[in-house]
């Protein structure tokens, strides 16, 4: 709702102090005052400066019915109110109070109010001063992204200001370069005219040159890298724990961060120079100048392919092109990657069909007339017309070929793979639907290099062989596993363990002539490329050359992992972490292991790996003033991330552990820990969650309880407010039925600056694929019984 001024400042003069009187503008003359949602309870409150004595104050009306009452009344440093904005400070969709508080004639102090449960706090660190301040949602590399940016202008000398532009993040104010390009060409374009004006007074030339440098500066930095964005070259993507949990960005050659930080997900660049990126759950791609090519509005892309990518938003899956068009009139149900120009779909409405293909264009090519399709693969693709019949076709559509099988497809090298009937086995035939090898495989692959895998029982024990295009063995079927690797080279699995297949295997190399080329060592081993492959042992991760050997002038780096050549630099995904290296093995790049949080606060992360099969990355906590504390919490954190006694035995199951930051406000630091255990067999692991909430003072881990007054009923309510979510709200449908009888008195849970979020591990109220089922909990919905004076919310409240 719009109030006029008249009225606005009417309704804040009824309620203020005696003998006080409003604030006014000195160039206008106009009351000081705003109109905005600061609570986000749909209406808007009227904000007011005003001055008692020698006291600056704002007060906060609030609209109840048709009248109006205060709702805050803020005092600060000061004498006066310089400023009063509403702007979404501190997340989309919330407006927040910007208060300038005047303490000198060109200086003020900053505060920004945040509505937490009814309550203004101010979020704002301490000791900000400047002269000047906008507050707005200013375009950078994510577009206008719904969250106002701070540009602060903090007087220097005669007409010239120190000027910078600021994000507020968990109570500090961060650089926000990614804006400067924006913002800055008009601070330099301020600074020119004084620069013409007073030609004598060198500090406006260099507060000229300043304004131009970050004008041409991107989120690589500060002004000694504003140059470095155009000047990259390759990037490469390198991931980093922040307190806002994982964040990837982009390194140069050097191993120097060019974009920060900012991504959720980060993709190589491809060949075409986009790089697809995710933030925020949407995914989009942007340029090597970190600017969005395709805005982030999807909930993923595939790579491109000719030209093409697949996007998928809440509608189904679409045809983009570079540039983000959308290409096809509607959502499909499906749509594959382009091959030799045309895409398989299908159509919308379901997945099961039926299918047919899309051109570069997005348009539909040939029908979608048919139970299933395959991709094209050299201008041919096998069909299925209906039960009992399939089909070869070309890139028009026409039929080549009928089959009246069972099953046909896997086209490779002229060959089919097919079988007569249900439950049959497979055999291979040519394009023309005559018999070359007779069905009696359990499994057959198509043909590659002039080889096939086959194998002969599909059961706990599996017999898997290579054969050549005549059905004769060129190895034997009698192998755990067998993987063709390209470049005439396979590898060959043999059981860890004979009496439990399943738990894996150990590779040996071979060529496709059946000459063994090196023993069963290999745990894991990568397609060959430019005549080398990626492998790891139980102890390293290196490259291998065709003759199976390790690679000469090539790293090896302890862990489990792959490396890949990447231009100059060997990208090294091991032991779930990405690090860069030149091919002497130089590390050009690796993430940090220590984040600071504030002050002398800070994470460092651990590693435990008693086995090949477990792998735990831990946190541990350093600056907290009671030593003893602190070595309690690490030792509690190292329990709750399951490091504990592994032995060096082969392992039934594996298990892996990571942490992240959650949520840190003052001193609470709130972590996540997951996990992720898969018993070796099974048709899935495990996954677990927990969230210690520690207090870096006293070192005590907070639980559920301790956030409410003593006493409270705090089950029974959290408990009704969750039943009500389930039964209204159409998210929660796949709760199995009657299976919510509210919530334990140690339910697990976390707690963020807006919410209490109450969540239930797999299986306890829903299918395993629901994940962990999570209720947000606004704290205004449950204030009365909130523990506002015990530690728990102290320690993330003023």
């Amino acid at each position: 709702m719009a109030y006029d001024e008249r009225k606005a400042t009417a309704w804040a003069q009824a309620f203020l102090p005696e003998g006080a009187e409003l604030i006014r503008y000195g160039q206008t003359g106009h009351p000081m005052w705003v109109a905005a949602d600061f609570d986000g309870d749909g209406r808007s409150e009227i904000a007011a400066a005003y001055r008692k004595g020698s006291d600056a104050h704002v007060l906060v009306l609030k609209a109840v019915g048709a009248d109006w009452r205060p709702a805050a009344d803020l005092k600060g440093n000061g004498y006066s109110v310089s400023t009063l904005q509403a702007a979404p400070v501190t997340g989309r969709n919330r407006m927040d109070l910007v208060v300038g508080w005047q303490v000198g004639a060109i200086g003020s102090e900053l505060s920004v109010y945040d509505w937490q449960d009814g309550t203004a706090k101010d979020v704002a660190p301490a000791g900000v001063s400047f002269t000047y301040v906008e507050a707005a949602d200013l375009p950078g590399a994510h577009e206008r992204d719904g969250i106002a940016e701070l540009a602060l202008w903090a007087h220097d000398t005669g007409e010239a200001y120190h000027v910078d532009v600021y994000r507020l993040q968990e109570g500090e104010l961060v650089p926000a370069y990614d804006v400067y390009p924006y913002y800055f060409p008009k601070v330099a374009q301020y600074y020119e005219r004084l620069a013409w004006m007073y030609p004598g007074y060198s500090f406006y030339g260099e507060h000229l040159q300043e304004a131009r440098n970050k004008a041409r500066q991107s989120e690589a930095g500060d002004s000694a890298q504003s140059g470095e964005l155009m000047r990259a070259g390759e990037l490469y993507p390198a991931a980093e724990k922040t307190k806002n949990g994982t964040k990837w960005g982009y390194i140069n050659l050097n191993g120097k961060m060019i974009i920060s930080p900012q991504y959720d997900e980060a993709n190589p660049f491809q060949d075409n120079g986009l790089a697809i990126v995710s933030v925020d759950g949407r995914s989009g791609a942007i340029d090597r100048r970190n600017q969005y090519r395709v805005k982030p509005k999807f909930d993923s892309i595939s790579p491109f392919t000719e030209g093409r990518a697949i996007a998928i938003d809440r509608d189904g899956f679409k045809v983009i092109d570079e540039q983000g068009s959308v290409l096809t009139a509607k959502a499909y149900s499906f749509i594959s990657p382009y091959r030799d120009g045309l895409a398989m779909a299908s159509a919308p409405g379901s997945a099961a069909g039926p299918y047919g293909y899309l051109n570069l264009q997005g348009g539909e090519a040939i029908p979608f007339v048919y139970e299933s399709a395959g991709d094209f693969k050299d201008g041919k693709a096998v069909v299925k017309v209906k039960d009992g019949e399939y089909a070869l076709i070309g890139r028009d559509g026409n039929r080549l070929h009928t089959y009246n099988l069972e099953y046909a497809g896997g086209l490779g090298e002229g060959l089919l793979t097919f079988k007569r009937e249900k439950g049959g086995k497979y055999g291979y035939m040519n394009e023309q639907g005559e018999v070359v090898i007779a069905p009696q495989y359990v499994f057959a692959q198509p043909f590659r290099d002039g080889r096939a895998v086959v194998n002969m029982e599909w059961d706990l024990t599996d017999r898997y062989g290579l054969i050549d295009p005549k059905g004769e063995y060129v190895l034997k079927p009698q192998y755990n596993r067998l993987d063709q690797l390209g470049e005439h080279r396979l590898a060959v699995g043999y059981p860890i363990d004979a009496s439990q297949p399943f738990i894996g295997s150990k590779y040996a190399i071979a060529d496709d002539r059946g000459r063994f080329l090196t023993k069963p060592v290999f745990y894991g081993v990568q397609e060959y490329a430019q005549g080398l492959a990626s492998v790891y042992d139980d102890r390293n991760t290196y490259f291998i050359d065709t003759g199976g050997r390790p690679a000469p002038g090539l790293p090896s780096v302890p862990g489990s992992g792959t490396l890949t050549l990447m231009g100059p630099l060997i990208q090294a995904n091991v032991d779930r972490r990405t690090s860069y290296l030149d091919a002497a093995g130089r590390v050009v790049w690796e993430p940090s292991q220590t984040l600071k949080l504030r002050g002398s606060y800070e994470l460092h992360e651990l590693k435990y790996k008693p086995n090949r099969d477990y792998l735990v990355y831990y946190p541990q906590i350093k600056g907290m003033q009671n030593s003893l504390a602190q070595r309690k919490a690490n030792q509690k954190l190292a329990e709750l991330s399951q490091v504990k006694p592994i032995g060096e035995e082969q392992l039934i199951y594996s298990y892996t552990g990571e942490y992240e930051v959650a949520f840190f406000r003052k001193r609470l630091l709130v972590l996540e820990l997951t996990g992720y255990n898969y018993p070796y067999g099974a048709a899935h692991g495990m996954p677990s969650r927990i969230y210690p909430h520690v207090d870096l003072q006293s070192g005590r881990f907070y639980e559920l309880k301790d956030l409410f007054k003593t006493g409270a009923d705090y089950v029974k309510t959290l408990s009704a407010i969750i039943g009500e979510q389930i039964r209204t709200d159409p998210k929660y449908d796949y709760v199995f039925p009657d299976s919510y009888k509210g919530i334990a008195p140690n339910q697990p849970f976390y707690v963020k600056g807006d919410a209490l979020y109450i969540y239930f591990n797999p299986y306890d109220i829903a299918p395993y694929a629901a994940g962990f089922p999570t209720f947000r909990i606004p704290y205004s919905k449950i204030r009365s019984i909130l523990g506002t004076d015990k530690p728990f919310w102290k320690a993330f409240h003023r």
